[in-house]
């Protein structure tokens, strides 16, 4: 676990792939749970540590989760990303289409914006797009930039506007660009850890409390092909 920033009002920490953010029925350590352990060290708080889930990275994704330390905090976040103060950045490596289709940008940092209807099949804990409206849909928008290019794989940012389940993963699929490593989206082949191929590259907003600018930048995976497409945008 490791902290990428910390004050006494909230914590933001690196999530590895294959952790998950919040306790489920697998049983498996969640990293709420490490945080708090984290925190009971490192200040020596006695009893027991107070630490507010307020958002959620799926299992197979990387990079920066933020949490809160005080009720304070977790008020103040919780309003901040349901009314879109919370400005997250994302960094995915998708399968290069065979051919350019029509929503590919054709420059590096060319912004595309999709729009789907997105619906959530619970049994199945997938979503599935549309490109009108459903019954029981609801509205999905991103935009993504491609800031670099490989032999097979291609590095996009991604920013959203709204909050979907599996939002990037299945929006992305849609258009012929399935995450690297993304079975259930349609990738032709595992990651060889279980992880996708997608980062929550950088998290930027006001902080809750005191009121001044936060920003914090996760490092991507430890990977050849990360390091590659990364090097490729300096």
């Amino acid at each position: 676990m490791q902290p990428l920033y910390e004050d006494n009002h909230l914590i933001i920490v690196h999530k590895q792939a294959g952790e998950i953010v919040q306790g489920d029925k697998t049983g498996d350590t969640p990293l709420s749970d490490i945080v708090k352990q984290y925190i009971k060290e490192a200040y020596a708080k006695p009893g027991n540590v107070f630490l507010g889930v307020v958002h959620r990275l799926d299992r197979p994704v990387s990079g920066a989760v933020v949490f809160a330390r005080t009720s304070k905090a977790l008020s103040r976040l919780n309003d901040m990303f349901r009314n879109g103060e919370v400005h997250k950045t994302y960094w995915a490596i998708v399968e290069k289409p065979q051919s350019r289709s029509a929503v590919s940008p054709i420059r590096v940092g060319e912004t595309v914006t999709l729009t789907h209807w997105l619906v959530r099949n619970e049994r199945q804990n997938k979503s599935y797009a549309y490109d009108r409206e459903v019954p029981a849909a609801k509205k999905a928008v991103l935009d993504y930039q491609l800031i670099a290019e490989g032999d097979r794989y291609l590095l996009l940012e991604i920013h959203l506007h709204t909050g979907r389940h599996h939002q990037i993963r299945c929006q992305l699929a849609h258009v012929g660009l399935p995450i690297r490593g993304d079975l259930k989206y349609g990738a032709r082949r595992s990651n060889p850890d279980g992880s996708i191929s997608l980062c929550a590259r950088s998290v930027a907003f006001t902080h809750p409390v005191s009121h001044q600018p936060v920003s914090v930048v996760c490092p991507v995976p430890d990977e050849p092909l990360w390091a590659a497409l990364t090097a490729a945008t300096h």
